[in-house]
């Protein structure tokens, strides 16, 4: 999928606030959006995100999760009832896939231009929101994490607005690609010397790889996956 002009459907938008659900404090119940709303360098209007040290900001503006991931979930646990947007994300989408995106495909989408920063970590809070633990190592391994974006140009979106590849990122980082590199092969030096060369990553992902590279060691996961302090 590398070619310009490319039109992506939506599925549905999705804002949500922060409440107390789950047993946790999270904005990840989101609610659909209808008609147009204005997207600003750090969202949707009206979008929060509970913990702004791990999510939101300029670098993490806008989460897309493909729909066709739920099927495979609902074969994996099929107890339970897997809906959409059920991973907190903003855009649903058929036809792009984590193997199809790259780091740096920047898309129109109504008035407004975004472009994709990084792969999304998974962390506790999905194990709550589907009562399944070890959930977020699973989608970690598996790499069905979705995407952030970073927004180039502010301005009014809606679901009816299909998103057009107006500019594709480099082949060899396309999501799962970078997904597998950093979180299944993370101290492999060459891989990330090759994720350093990636220029669109997001300067968080950057800055942990750096680290990485120069300590030779590789940070503590345990609290982002479960929640709980390594003991």
């Amino acid at each position: 999928m590398s070619q310009s002009n490319q039109r992506f459907p939506l599925i549905g938008l999705f804002t949500g606030k922060v409440v107390q659900n789950y047993g946790i404090t999270t904005a990840m119940a989101k609610q659909l959006v209808s008609g147009r709303i204005f997207l600003s360098e750090t969202g949707l209007v009206g979008d929060e995100c509970a913990e702004p040290k791990f999510h939101g900001g300029t670098e993490r503006a806008l989460h897309q999760y493909p729909q066709e991931h739920y099927a495979f979930w609902q074969q994996q646990y099929p107890e339970r009832a897997w809906p959409s947007p059920g991973m907190g994300e903003n855009l649903s989408t058929r036809g792009m896939l984590e193997e199809h995106v790259r780091i740096g495909d920047q898309y129109q989408w109504g008035e407004a231009i975004i472009e994709i920063s990084q792969p999304r970590s998974p962390c506790f809070k999905v194990n709550h929101r589907w009562d399944v633990p070890g959930f977020s190592e699973v989608m970690q391994t598996t790499g069905k994490c979705g995407w952030l974006y970073r927004v180039i140009q502010t301005g009014e979106v809606s679901a009816a607005a299909p998103l057009v590849l107006i500019r594709p990122g480099e082949a060899r980082f396309n999501v799962k690609q970078v997904l597998d590199w950093y979180f299944n092969d993370p101290m492999n030096p060459e891989k990330l010397r090759e994720l350093q060369a990636c220029q669109a990553l997001s300067k968080s992902w950057k800055s942990t790889i750096e680290k990485r590279l120069t300590t030779g060691e590789l940070e503590n996961w345990q609290f982002r996956l479960n929640g709980k302090p390594s003991v």
